[in-house]
């Protein structure tokens, strides 16, 4: 997928002592420039932004086949909610565009992570927990200041930031990116930054670029395959 702005600085090197066992730090300097490290930066030119511990890391990728069993927040996401997938998909469209503008995303790939995420259903709860449009985990939701799950708005919001992140991690491998979206980055990084060996997460990322090439297709009438 050709990247469509310059990553402001390469991804800093991340070493692994062992499954698991590596923890993630995001830091921003004065100059707005993006560190990714498995250790503390020290200095006031380094703001930080999050820390993932990553052997507090459970697998996600159960958490992405979305069951509908509504809470009460989850019944209020789902009030007056069309019941096609493209009249979803329409309702949420400003919401996706402006997050993906913010990010720094196409709208395709956003599109297509929430399609294979939720099928566009805001009330949608995965057996690990997973919630809203873009399936956010509590700990993820927490770390993007998502208080609401089900709120649309905070969900795109909280999931596209994500979604960056993990783009930024990666050096825009938008494999691997979505297999971190997946299973959690930790995942990726464990097997040695490849995809790991979850057949949940290994068609995860198929299903996902499928429907990114579907996307693309409606904008532009070609017929694309996917390798």
């Amino acid at each position: 997928m050709q990247r469509i702005i310059t990553t402001l600085i390469a991804l800093s090197a991340l070493v692994v002592a062992g499954p698991g066992q590596a923890d993630i730090y995001k830091y921003v300097d004065t100059e707005g420039k993006i560190h990714f490290t498995d250790k503390p930066l020290k200095g006031s030119q380094y703001r930080l932004e999050w820390k993932r511990e990553t052997k507090k890391i459970v697998r996600e990728s159960e958490a992405r086949t979305a069951a509908v069993r509504p809470p009460p927040p989850a019944a209020r996401a789902a009030a007056a909610l069309p019941k096609s997938l493209a009249a979803r998909r329409a309702q949420f469209e400003t919401l996706i565009n402006t997050n993906a503008h913010r990010y720094s995303l196409p709208p395709a790939l956003v599109h297509a992570v929430i399609r294979a995420e939720s099928a566009y259903r805001p009330d949608a709860v995965s057996r690990a927990g997973a919630q809203g449009l873009m399936q956010l985990m509590p700990g993820t939701a927490a770390r993007y200041g998502v208080t609401d799950s089900f709120d649309p708005a905070q969900n795109i919001r909280g999931g596209t930031a994500y979604l960056r992140d993990l783009l930024d991690m990666f050096d825009w491998n938008l494999d691997l990116a979505l297999a971190g979206y997946n299973a959690g980055e930790g995942a990726v990084i464990k097997h040695g930054r490849q995809i790991p060996p979850y057949s949940e997460t290994q068609g995860y990322v198929r299903k996902v670029r499928q429907f990114l090439w579907d996307e693309r297709e409606a904008l532009t009438g070609v017929v694309m395959s996917v390798r």
